[in-house]
């Protein structure tokens, strides 16, 4: 019994849901099916989640909507008028969308409600396909799958009294298609994971009726060990383990989004990433363990867009609670961290830019120099981060002594390095401008 998951660019257009069920209909085991909303049918396209967030800024704004809303419609239309499936099929999804535009629910609860219109559309298309070419299929919204999830509207978490509902879906016939990235409230409110979340409906199904294997298709053979853009055809990753996905997906690899294994982590679920143009390709396993053979390090993944705050004071080891106070005044503005390197009287807090706007780092810059009287405060954007993964780093000697004679040969300065208590990665902090020169030279380096 298998969970498989599409992603945005494997329901674009009709031929690739043609793809799709080609794919479903190739295996009998595969009786689970996530969705998400329609992707880029090429690079200067737009993904109908965008254009579905268009549409609700738009009318929350007061402004004329139709136009954008007409666009998402001509999306679905064309879909379905390829895949010559029943007119009655957009007219519920065009009523749908705009009853849902027009509810009298809140705004940040109208918002999630819209954003998920676009996974839901495509699951009732590929269902209805699904039953045209003569497969037993049923749509299921997340309410009726058991998707109970916490009351936080872009961000919702999945609740533990979700599973043995999930569970249930065992029991029914035929092939489930279920929309991702999103559930519902014990309310009954529509609540959207955070972007990207279909990828972790998939995991949660997977989890729930207990899958042997959660398939997650998207438009790559598998997870390279570089960015393909900044390397060119680079090592093609065969298995990794959770640790090492979860590690490479939160810095920078955009295949799988960074919270979505944690559902089949937990219930021990090999997951395998395979391309829906090309089904017959191994793909990447992702398992729990693995054999260690030859090369520890697995990948190279990198992210930009951080800043630093640093901060020095003498004696900064023996006043107790430091830290503490530090990151407390960062909680009450609401700004969460990444990484906490730190020396015997100085300390670097990593954020990402996003997170720490102008207003709060003058906020935070006040109350740090008032309330902890530190030495010097120091302020750094601009910074990029790149993290070299594998289990058994820890253990295995001069991985950091090619690393950082990697970033000397690629003449560019490590800004900050921190391992600390992970086994799985060692990260390095470096000005945005030298990204590429050292990504270039750390697969070079540990790849040939």
């Amino acid at each position: 019994m298998k969970v498989a998951k599409f992603g945005g660019s494997s329901v674009a257009n009709a031929t690739q849901i043609k793809k799709v069920c080609d794919i479903i209909k190739s295996d009998d085991s595969r009786k689970f099916v996530v969705v998400s909303a329609p992707g880029k049918r090429n690079k200067e396209d737009i993904k109908v989640t965008d254009l579905l967030i268009e549409l609700g800024d738009t009318y929350a704004s007061g402004k004329a909507y139709e136009s954008v809303f007409e666009k998402i419609v001509k999306r679905y239309a064309d879909i379905i008028e390829e895949l010559d499936l029943p007119k009655s099929l957009l007219d519920e999804i065009t009523d749908s969308t705009k009853k849902t535009l027009e509810s009298d629910e809140p705004d940040e609860i109208k918002f999630d409600a819209v954003k998920a219109s676009g996974e839901d559309s495509s699951a009732r298309i590929v269902s209805a396909y699904l039953n045209k070419i003569g497969i037993q299929a049923t749509y299921i919204n997340p309410k009726e799958a058991g998707m109970i999830v916490s009351n936080q509207p872009g961000n919702a978490q999945i609740l533990p009294e979700s599973f043995p509902e999930i569970n249930k879906l065992r029991d029914r016939e035929g092939v489930l298609v279920i929309p991702g990235f999103f559930g519902y409230t014990a309310n009954d409110k529509l609540m959207t994971f955070s972007r990207g979340g279909s990828d972790i409906t998939g995991s949660i199904i997977a989890a729930g009726v207990k899958a042997e294997l959660y398939e997650n298709f998207t438009d790559v053979d598998s997870v390279f060990s570089v960015n393909p853009n900044i390397v060119e055809n680079p090592k093609e990753i065969t298995v990794l383990t959770y640790k090492e996905m979860r590690e490479l997906s939160y810095a920078g690899f955009s295949v799988f989004h960074d919270e979505a294994l944690i559902p089949a982590f937990q219930e021990k679920i090999p997951v395998c990433i395979k391309n829906t143009n090309n089904p017959s390709a191994p793909g990447t396993m992702i398992v729990a363990e693995k054999e260690q053979n030859g090369n520890c390090v697995v990948g190279i993944a990198s992210d930009t867009d951080f800043c630093s705050l640093y901060v020095e004071k003498y004696l900064m080891n023996r006043e107790v609670g430091f830290g503490r106070k530090l990151l407390q005044i960062l909680e009450d503005e609401h700004v969460s961290f990444e990484h906490v390197p730190s020396g015997i009287d100085d300390m670097s807090v990593i954020i990402r830019n996003s997170e720490f706007t102008p207003e709060k780092e003058t906020r935070v810059v006040e109350r740090i120099q008032q309330e902890l009287q530190v030495n010097t405060l120091k302020i750094r954007r601009n910074l990029a981060m790149i993290m070299v993964v594998g289990e058994g780093m820890k253990s295995t000697i001069g991985i950091i002594s090619k690393a950082t004679n990697a970033f000397a040969e690629a003449n560019v300065n490590i800004e900050m390095v921190n391992q600390g208590s992970s086994e799985v990665s060692i990260m390095f902090g470096i000005e945005e401008e030298g990204l590429e020169r050292s990504i270039r030279s750390l697969y070079k380096a540990f790849f040939g």
